[in-house]
């Protein structure tokens, strides 16, 4: 038996009752303090014992030992096993018990520190809920919500930054590639939708602000185009309709006053007014010879008539000058007055009429508890008809070929005509020359009556020609000499 495991021990206090027990516990090799008192709990020392009373006395001297050493040896093979692959686990479990002694005190302790302080983190929890509670307003909560909807939105407020950028953009690559303005408009259109809509927004505002700076710039660009020397009419009805959407205001500013057109119908006359002055100072040039022959005109007495032949040579630069000036002037106005009544038919019902009538009656009837205002065109022309009597009388005496002057004259009357399909003639305006009259005639009252010779025989021969011209149109004309093979001649 002394193979055999030692028994677990128990406490001293229990007495022994098993007599087998009583019986070979004398005999057993382990000491004294590790053997078992009772054995009313070890089911294992019980099993045994019940066992062994169940041998034979041969059994127990012969088979038995055997049987012990054999399993004695068998479980010191399964420790050794055990030890070996479970080393450093005993090892380390045999570590952490060793430390449990300090470990367990400061557990307790802590876990006494927690259970004080466990009211307190209850109390805080209850206070954040309560404070932070969705039902109550909180300036915390709102500036994070403020700052969760703008991280949401920030690829749309890195648009809408960027929107005053790209019109700048639009408006600066319309300027130098002559585009459409369509896409700035519309982007514009865009802007101040958001204004309207997000009129508290100091964003909004400021985006407006530099958007209002980029649309100044475009106004004065569309202003300048207007100043083209060749505008065609379509690109004049494109920007006109592009200054209504750009600037809004200029076409109501005077409508209250009963005019139709607003601001936009003087913009436009003026800003062609400026084309053809620039036009017509491209004539410099011939207008100082011009001039120079004014002044050896008036410089002339009988005595120096032959020293100054050379400087005035009956004024062949003031016929250029103003053959130059007519031309010019002629198809310019035409273009402008035509232009003008296409762009704002409102104010051009009636082609016919004149233009030379003030509309301020007309106003007056329409608007009868307003102050009439003048359309744009009730002075316009009248104010080129007096530029260009304004030249003729200044430069035309220059002229005294006979020839040369009817010619000058025929194609005024020829302007004049132009105008008059729009309700702008002015031929009878030539009797205000009556006063320019040639240099060689002595006499005022025959030079007055050779002046108004001149211009009654030009407008004969004009009025002839026109009716010719006429016939020749209707197919019922017929043109003399052809059987000489004679064509019609105009001079002019």
């Amino acid at each position: 038996m002394n193979d055999y495991p030692a028994p677990y021990s128990y406490q001293e206090s229990f007495t022994m009752t098993d007599p087998l027990y009583e019986l070979l516990a004398p005999y057993f090799d382990a000491p004294s303090v590790s053997r078992p008192v009772t054995i009313s709990n070890d089911l294992v020392t019980n099993k045994y014992l019940n066992r062994l009373s169940t041998l034979s006395l041969s059994s127990i001297t012969s088979q038995e030992p055997l049987s012990l050493a054999q399993s004695a040896h068998s479980t010191l093979l399964s420790i050794q096993s055990l030890s070996s692959r479970s080393n450093a686990a005993v090892i380390a479990s045999a570590d952490h018990f060793s430390s449990l002694e300090e470990t367990l005190p400061l557990l307790a302790d802590e876990a006494q520190k927690l259970q004080i302080h466990i009211p307190k983190l209850d109390e805080s929890a209850i206070t954040f809920s309560t404070t932070y509670s969705r039902s109550t307003e909180n300036e915390v909560l709102d500036r994070r919500k403020r700052a969760l909807l703008m991280e949401r939105n920030a690829d749309r407020l890195s648009d809408v930054l960027r929107l005053p950028t790209l019109l700048s953009s639009a408006i600066s690559s319309l300027a130098t590639q002559g585009a459409s303005y369509t896409a700035a408009l519309d982007l514009y259109s865009h802007i101040k939708r958001l204004h309207l809509l997000y009129s508290d927004s100091p964003l909004v505002d400021s985006i407006y602000a530099q958007t209002e700076s980029a649309m100044h710039d475009l106004t004065s660009h569309l202003i300048s185009s207007l100043r083209q020397p060749n505008i065609k009419l379509a690109t004049g009805m494109r920007t006109i309709g592009w200054l209504r959407r750009v600037a809004p205001e200029l076409e109501a500013a005077s409508k209250h006053k009963g005019n139709q057109e607003g601001l936009l119908g003087y913009m436009f006359l003026v800003c062609r007014l400026s084309t053809l002055v620039n036009t017509l100072s491209a004539l410099e040039p011939l207008r100082q010879l011009a001039e120079q022959e004014s002044k050896a005109r008036l410089q002339r007495t009988p005595s120096t008539t032959k020293v100054r032949v050379s400087v005035y040579q009956g004024g062949q630069q003031s016929e250029r000058y103003l053959k130059k000036y007519i031309e010019i002037f002629r198809e310019q106005s035409f273009s402008i007055i035509s232009m003008y009544r296409s762009i704002f038919p409102a104010n051009a019902d009636d082609p016919a009429k004149s233009l030379f009538q003030s509309s301020s009656l007309e106003s007056a009837q329409d608007h009868p508890g307003q102050e009439a205002s003048p359309s744009a065109l009730a002075t316009f022309p009248s104010y080129l008809t007096e530029v260009l009597f304004d030249t003729l009388r200044e430069y035309l005496p220059n002229v005294q070929d006979k020839t040369s002057k009817e010619s000058l004259l025929t194609q005024v009357l020829y302007c004049a005509g132009s105008l008059g399909r729009l309700g702008g003639d002015f031929s009878l305006m030539l009797t205000t020359l009556s006063s320019v009259g040639s240099e060689d005639v002595e006499n005022m009252d025959d030079q007055e009556n050779s002046s108004d010779l001149e211009w009654v025989e030009v407008m004969k021969k004009h009025r002839e020609l026109a009716g010719r011209l006429e016939a020749l149109a209707s197919g019922v004309g017929t043109v003399k000499g052809a059987d000489r093979g004679s064509s019609l001649r105009i001079k002019s």
